[in-house]
């Protein structure tokens, strides 16, 4: 842990007092250097998802006030940890937030800026328009943050969906609105041909073996190439923060049309612990870090 020079609020910002950072695997893989970091070295700040209060605001920003609650993602890819999330106050472009209702806890909010967002983008490259109503999607990872959200997209949507969940968390996929839940150690050709996959772990070939033949396949990381005979399209989902759409999606789960859930809390100043939970696997939702 370090202590930082409090971040100043420039034009366009506000400054987010943090009481919830979400933590995820891309978290732990920008620590390994396993997502690239361009020029930026360590020491860094981790963090995507962010919610809390705005603590001040800079000049030429109107969308805000100090005191209003907030959430929203900080596009890591952009900003390589210049800030990250992993901090008491983040100077945040206004752009990367939206209002947080009163009827949604801190911890929650945090848990959909970057999942919910790269489910609902994912399922857009699906083609859904081009799929009739009906049409069979398999969901991988569907316990996870990212499937959990598309899972309850393409069902919402009224298409089949056929969900993968990890043991002992049938019920709660279920209750997204699967129409069947296999394992997490099903054969998955043996559950297609499904139209569509949305390969959110992801499985790779694994998953597109359950693909029909000019079918749809979008993952979440790269994954080998499908056999070019079977005129499957694939395409890879990298999120974009898109703030209408995240507001939209932020309202929903306060509604309680959308479901999230948290597995656990621990204070920011156990992040290293965290890590090392979201790496041993096996959790029923998303760790969160809090600062009290």
């Amino acid at each position: 842990m370090t202590e930082l020079p409090d971040p100043e609020a420039q034009p366009g910002q506000v400054v987010v007092r943090v009481r919830a950072v979400c933590v995820h695997p891309a978290d732990v893989a920008s620590t390994t250097g396993q997502i690239p970091r361009g020029p930026v070295m360590p020491p860094f700040l981790p963090g995507w998802d962010i919610a809390g209060e705005v603590a001040a605001v800079g000049s030429d920003t109107t969308d805000f006030r100090v005191g209003d609650r907030v959430v929203g993602m900080i596009p890591w890819y952009l900003t390589r940890g210049a800030p990250g999330g992993y901090a008491e106050l983040v100077a945040a472009d206004a752009e990367w937030l939206v209002p947080l209702p009163d009827g949604l806890d801190f911890a929650s909010a945090s848990t959909v800026p970057l999942n919910a967002q790269t489910a609902h983008q994912g399922l857009e490259l699906l083609s859904l328009d081009l799929l009739s109503d009906g049409s069979s999607i398999l969901v991988t990872g569907a316990s996870g943050g990212v499937g959990g959200f598309a899972a309850q997209f393409a069902a919402q949507a009224g298409y089949r969906v056929v969900a993968q969940a990890s043991d002992g968390d049938e019920e709660w996929v279920r209750g997204l609105g699967a129409h069947e839940v296999v394992s997490r150690s099903a054969d998955l050709a043996a559950v297609g041909p499904v139209a569509a996959v949305f390969d959110a772990v992801p499985l790779g070939d694994a998953a597109a073996a359950a693909v029909e033949n000019r079918g749809f396949v979008v993952t979440t990381r790269p994954t080998p190439a499908i056999d070019p005979a079977r005129g499957v399209r694939q395409d890879l989902q990298l999120i974009r923060l898109d703030r209408k759409l995240l507001a939209e999606l932020v309202e929903r789960v306060a509604a309680g049309t959308l479901r999230t859930r948290v597995a656990v809390t621990m204070p920011l100043t156990e992040a290293a612990d965290a890590h090392r939970r979201v790496l041993a696997g096996g959790l029923h939702g998303k760790v969160v870090l809090t600062t009290g």
